[in-house]
Formats: C-alpha cells, sequence, structure tokens
C-alpha cells in the first residue's frame, strides 16, 4: 500500500445502478467503465453477477476488456454467489471478490432471521471459499455503523483470518455523523487483530447528505479505500459522490497529506457521461460539477474574481476539466470529421454506430446550422445507448389541432426491417406522440417525470429530455435530444422502452 494514498474504489456500475429507473446495457457499462479507468479509478465494481444473466455477461465483458483498473464483483455470504462472481471476473488482468453479510441485530432478526454465531461462521465461510479462487478479497459486515462493536470486530476478525485483504466499513443507512463514524473507524484501529495488514475501506450513504463528509472523517482516521460514485449516484439519496470526495482531497492537501490517482481533467466529462447514460441530470448547483459551480452572479464577487480568481474560487474549473470546447462542426463537415472529435471527446464507435450518428449529425446540423462539441457528445450518447435490435425513430407527423381538431401524431418505427407506423390522439402534441409510440409498441406505460433541458445556450440549442417510466413494477428513465422538443421527446420515451424491451 502507497503511504498517503487513498484508493477509490467506484460503484456507479453496481450500487449507482441500483437508483430507480437506471438500466443500464452492457456496451453503455462498457462505455462507463472505460472512461472510469481513464479517470484513473482503482476499482471498478462491474455488478452483482448473482442477480440476473445481464449482470454475469457485464461483469464478464468488463473483465475482458479491463487492463488499468482492477475489476470487482459483489456476491452475498452464499456459495452460489461466490462460485457466480468468480466466474464472471476470473478473466480480469486484476480480479477482485467483494463478499458481504449483515452484522447488525436489527438485520440479523428482521432480514436474515439468523443467531450471530450462524452470521459469524457463514461470514468465515464465505471469505475463505472467495480467498480459494483469487488472492484479492474484500469483505463488508453490511450495516456495520448500527452493529453491536465487540461483535463487529469478531467478524472483522474472522474476515482478517481468512484472508480478506480489504474490510470495507459500510455506513449501509447514511445513520452516522462524521465524529461517531470517525470514533467507529478508531476502534476498529484500535480492536481488530490484524487490522495493520489489510487496507480499511468505508462506504457511506447520503440519506442524510454527511456521505463525503462520512469518507473524509474516516481517511483521517487511517482508512485508505473510499467506496463512491459519480455524481453521488446509488440507492435511495446515493453513496458519496466521486468528484467531491477527489476534490477535497487534492485542494485540502494542507490539511489532509492524502492523495489519490485521479486525474481530476477527466471529471467533468466523466460525470457528463454517466448522467447522460443513466438519465439522471446533474443539479446544477451541484459541487464541482455542477453547472452552477464556477459561476458568479453577485457583483462582488464577479469584480472579485476578475482581479484575482483565488478571492471566490479555491480551485480552477480547467482542473476539473470544465473547459470551453473550441470543436464546432457544421453541415457541410464530413464523416471524417465527425469521427476525429468524437474520438477527440473520448468516443470510439464503431462502423455502424458511425454511419448513424453522422446520419443524425446531418439532420441535426441541417437544421442547427453548427454543432458544438457538447452537441456532438449528446448524438454520440445517442448512439452508445442504442444497443442492439431496438426500435429507431424514422418519422413522425404531428398537429397541434385546434378548435375542430384536437393534437394528433403520426410516427414510424423501425427495427431490423419491420415497420410499425401509428396514430394517436393526445392533449398536447407530445403526449400524442408518446401515444403513438406506446400503441405501436403495445406497451402499457405511466408517465412518473418529464424534464426539459437546453445542451447549449441560445435559441439554437439542442432540447435535451429526461422521460422517467413506470412500466409495471418497473421503473426506466429515457433520454432524447434534438432541436424539436416534440422529436426530442418522442425519442426520450422510446428509449425508455427498448430498456424495457431489450430485457
Amino acid at each position: 500500500m502507497e503511504k498517503g494514498r487513498v484508493y477509490i474504489f467506484d460503484t456507479t456500475l453496481r450500487d449507482g445502478e441500483q437508483s430507480p429507473g437506471i438500466c443500464l446495457g452492457v456496451r453503455e457499462k462498457l462505455e462507463i467503465a472505460e472512461q472510469l479507468q481513464r479517470l484513473g479509478v482503482d476499482i471498478i465494481e462491474a455488478g452483482f453477477p448473482a442477480t440476473s444473466e445481464g449482470d454475469f455477461d457485464a461483469v464478464t465483458q468488463l473483465s475482458a476488456k479491463l487492463t488499468e483498473s482492477r475489476v470487482c464483483a459483489l456476491a452475498r455470504a452464499r456459495p452460489d454467489d461466490i462460485d457466480r462472481a468468480w466466474e464472471a471476473v476470473k478473466g480480469a488482468a486484476s480480479p477482485r471478490i467483494h463478499t458481504f453479510i449483515s452484522t447488525s441485530d436489527i438485520h440479523l432478526e428482521h432480514q436474515l432471521r439468523k443467531t450471530r454465531e450462524q452470521v459469524l461462521e457463514m461470514a468465515r465461510q464465505a471469505v475463505k471459499r472467495a480467498r480459494g479462487y483469487c488472492e484479492d478479497v474484500e469483505f463488508s459486515p453490511m450495516d456495520a455503523t448500527r452493529s453491536e462493536p465487540a461483535y463487529l470486530y469478531s467478524v472483522l476478525e474472522s474476515a482478517i483470518e481468512e484472508g480478506a485483504g480489504t474490510l470495507n466499513i459500510p455506513d449501509t443507512v447514511g445513520y452516522s455523523v462524521p465524529a461517531e463514524f470517525a470514533e467507529l473507524l478508531r476502534g476498529i484501529f484500535e480492536n481488530v487483530r490484524g487490522i495493520e495488514g489489510v487496507i480499511v475501506s468505508v462506504h457511506c450513504h447520503n440519506d442524510l447528505g454527511l456521505a463525503v463528509a462520512n469518507s473524509l472523517a474516516a481517511v483521517e482516521c487511517g482508512a485508505r479505500q473510499v467506496e463512491c460514485a459519480v455524481n453521488g449516484l446509488g440507492e435511495r439519496a446515493g453513496n458519496a459522490s466521486l468528484e467531491e470526495l477527489v476534490m477535497t482531497l487534492k485542494v485540502r492537501s494542507d490539511r489532509l497529506g492524502l492523495s489519490t490517482g485521479i486525474d481530476s481533467k477527466e471529471i467533468s466529462r466523466t460525470s457528463r457521461l454517466v448522467s447522460l447514460l443513466t438519465g439522471y441530470p446533474v443539479q446544477p448547483n451541484k459541487a464541482i460539477v455542477g453547472r452552477n459551480a464556477f459561476a458568479h452572479e453577485s457583483g462582488i464577487h464577479q469584480d472579485g474574481v476578475l482581479k484575482e480568481r483565488t478571492t471566490y474560487e479555491i480551485m480552477d474549473a480547467e482542473s476539473v476539466g470544465l473547459v470551453e470546447s473550441d470543436i464546432v462542426l457544421g453541415k457541410h463537415s464530413g464523416r471524417h470529421a465527425l469521427k476525429e472529435q468524437l474520438e477527440r471527446l473520448g468516443y470510439y464507435l464503431n462502423e455502424e454506430e458511425l454511419n448513424q450518428a453522422f446520419k443524425r449529425f446531418k439532420e441535426l446540423a441541417d437544421k442547427k446550422g453548427s454543432l458544438s462539441g457538447e452537441d456532438i457528445e449528446a448524438v454520440a450518447l445517442e448512439y452508445i445507448r442504442t444497443e442492439g435490435q431496438q426500435w429507431k425513430l424514422t418519422a413522425y407527423e404531428v398537429h397541434s389541432g385546434g378548435h375542430e381538431a384536437p393534437p394528433s401524431a403520426t410516427i414510424t418505427l423501425e427495427r431490423e426491417g419491420e415497420r410499425r407506423t401509428e396514430r394517436a390522439i393526445g392533449d398536447g402534441m407530445v403526449d400524442a406522440a408518446c401515444k403513438a409510440i406506446r400503441e405501436a409498441l403495445n406497451v402499457e406505460a405511466k408517465l412518473h417525470s418529464f424534464t426539459v433541458e437546453a445542451i447549449t445556450e441560445g435559441l439554437e440549442s439542442l432540447g435535451d429530455v429526461t422521460i422517467q417510466l413506470d412500466v409495471g413494477e418497473q421503473r426506466v428513465v429515457g433520454r432524447g435530444v434534438s432541436t424539436d422538443i416534440v422529436e426530442a421527446s418522442a425519442r426520450a420515451y422510446l428509449n425508455a422502452l427498448n430498456k424495457v424491451l431489450r430485457q
């Protein structure tokens, strides 16, 4: 373990994907994982292979693809889970198995329905089985912050005895405050035999908005791995935000004296990629990566920044990759120019995806005149997230209606040579277009939320629509972009339904 180094364990693809409505395909996960590797993430938790064939396939493919970051698979303290995790991750250059079991009395009584002795033995056997497959094993006592300390110490000691190299202490329900969490960590360092020979990690949830603060408190106590997610994604209120944690360690190295292996200039693009592929927008006032993070509205602040940036900015926007893009392509730009600019942005589309993206680029350039780097990025992501044999919107016609005729829409969808055309009447043009798509695909869906944002400033900006749908008991997120809000809405709606249909 490198002295003064905090290892970053990213769980965007596992815990982050458990956020309501997120449903990533294998290609989308690969795109995020490759960007996490460029960012410099040490360990990528690729998924939970025992939960589904999709997760198993994704972890398997990520394991084969990633060569620099460690690839981790999650498993419950069950033999079949651990076997499945190893099958998925064994092709990785640096594989890790992460196994867990609850240790709080409330979980033991109401969820596991097992005694402390039974759980301790399950933890011991799980680590032993995982250690039989690979050298790099991580163990987590779930709901550690609500566990009885002496019992927690004994479970952790058992995991060390069986060969766990990383012990992760989760604040599973986001219950702790920083001083309390630090006290728990100090107790572990003082009372667990063999603790000096392993890496202590933390995984903090943000239910009280304290995930990053708790993680930093643990780091000051000696924890040297932090589990976090891009944009703070995760169950309920999410996980510790990777970008906030990393930049705090960087900006306040004077006090903390610690560093990470993260290339901070990749932070902004990583945030945008995750936001666009998951359909979860970043709030404007989000620390580090929000649109307003480096904006100054107050006259006093503006005056100070113009005279000396450090009067009101504690970090440079360029340090997190928030720089003005000089990429502009117009309707006369060719396919090669688009490919070159996409690769400059870090997107490597295959031939079919590039053909589709170029066709879409031409359509938008004819309407808008020229496309910025942000526009080009949105076009690329539209084809990264259109994975496999999915329905595509190939034509649409809408009428706003009037006194005698209600709003209506006619849409045409195509997939692998099959074509469907449907007309529907709605409360407005967007409603009619979405209804026509729903009827064409014969899927019942209920709208949960609908948001529209502009990708860039100005009246000619592309509209970015995010839609959340409830389909049965499943919630899915769809996103679409266009100069026309009706078209962007139809694309977002179709993107969401495609996620249901591809499963």
